[in-house]
């Protein structure tokens, strides 16, 4: 049996962990089996594939991960270092992350204490982290400031509406003689455009929407969002490079992430084959049938993903607390840096030449599709099924 596996698989004999080691090299030498082993295997996948060649990565955010420190600590040097070009976040973590780039402070807590008590005392908790309520308040107020200038009375896309803030707190962090704290003031310097699938669904749409009430004339074009989002994926692919999908977590961000490659298939039927690299550290379950758990595999089904590529795509089933530090770690050491890509810069090129490209296929009426449904006998469900069966993880 020993000999069918030799050459095929590495030996399990490890080195012993020394003194000192550095992370990257405790990754290659000790993380070998269970989700370890997948936490390797998205180390070397993000570094030796994903980011080689010029490949554009999108990342999708989830969670509360910038209030516990990993926009600073994490994020940042990852853009900062050209690794990650586009991103797709919950409002969420935009809003808390400002509270960096603003210099307000937060702090390691613990979650057994008494909300109740930090009710009384104007204490916010998310899990272990804790701020004081006026650090919202503040917050509040500076976007309501922010929102209410000029370039801001119109309808934009979620990409534009964070560069524009990011603007301000770029500005803020250097009055107070601070640099590197915000993800989206590193965004605005670094022309990394970010997107928020859900854009009422946070602190900043709160403070938006209320200023709608007093004839603001900020609204968000979520058409905009839709198009634009796929044609950084369709200029990525038609200009020859690799396009790779870095999901922290799940929910909405990664399905607006994941959804580009319908968007250019099924909705405008421009030919495409799903985006080349997949990446997710999540703690979600495949099978509840939830978008956070659903594995690379079915998203070859929908198209979202390339098949041939299905061999190299990753689940790391682990805290993003957890595997977010160590990928940015191991890249860091194992990678170059690359020059920014600055897409934000290229929004209105990247955009017209989807548009162009939809506008090649006719009409509305006339466009053809991949799969004609209506012309197509429908197989029996036997046949389909067989075919179901039969596809695999084929190495």
């Amino acid at each position: 049996m020993a000999k069918q596996l030799e050459g095929k698989f590495p030996r399990l004999l490890p080195d012993a962990v020394r003194k000192g080691i550095g992370a990257a090299d405790l990754i290659d030498t000790a993380f070998k089996a269970y989700n370890g082993g997948r936490l390797a295997e998205a180390c070397r996948l993000f570094t030796s594939r994903m980011i080689a060649n010029e490949g554009t990565v999108g990342l999708s955010l989830t969670g509360a991960l910038t209030p516990a420190g990993l926009g600073k600590s994490c994020l940042i040097p990852l853009l900062e270092a050209g690794f990650v070009d586009w991103i797709i976040s919950t409002g969420a973590n935009l809003y808390h992350d400002l509270h960096f780039g603003l210099g307000m402070d937060l702090f390691a807590g613990s979650p057994f204490l008494n909300d109740v008590d930090l009710r009384h005392k104007g204490v916010i908790r998310i899990y272990d982290v804790l701020f004081d309520y006026d650090v919202l308040l503040d917050t509040d107020a500076f976007v309501r400031q922010v929102i209410q200038g000029p370039e801001f009375q119109k309808t934009m896309g979620t990409d534009e509406f964070h560069y524009l803030l990011g603007k301000y707190v770029y500005a803020r962090e250097q009055k107070l003689g601070i640099k590197g704290h915000s993800l989206l003031s590193a965004a605005y310097r670094l022309g990394v455009p970010i997107f928020t699938s859900s854009p009422g669904d946070s602190s900043i749409g709160m403070n938006v929407a209320a200023m709608s009430l007093r004839d603001s004339k900020l609204a968000f074009d979520v058409n905009r969002d839709v198009n634009q989002t796929a044609s950084i994926v369709y200029n990525a692919k038609r200009s020859g490079q690799t396009s790779s999908v870095f999901i922290l977590g799940g929910g909405s961000p990664k399905n607006f992430m994941l959804q580009t490659e319908p968007q250019i298939q099924e909705v405008m039927g421009i030919e495409e084959r799903g985006h080349d690299f997949f990446l997710q550290c999540t703690d979600a379950r495949p099978d509840t049938g939830g978008l956070s758990g659903a594995t690379p595999a079915e998203a070859v089904s929908w198209g979202k993903v390339d098949p041939d590529s299905l061999p190299d795509c990753v689940v790391c089933y682990a805290d993003s607390t957890i595997t977010l530090p160590l990928i940015t770690a191991y890249a860091l050491s194992r990678a170059p840096k690359r020059k920014p890509k600055r897409l934000y810069d290229r929004r209105e090129e990247t955009l017209e030449l989807i548009r162009s490209e939809y506008f090649k296929r006719g009409t509305v009426e006339k466009i053809e599709h991949r799969t004609n449904l209506e012309k197509k006998k429908k197989k029996p469900a036997r046949k389909l099924a067989k075919r179901a069966s039969s596809v695999g993880l084929k190495k």
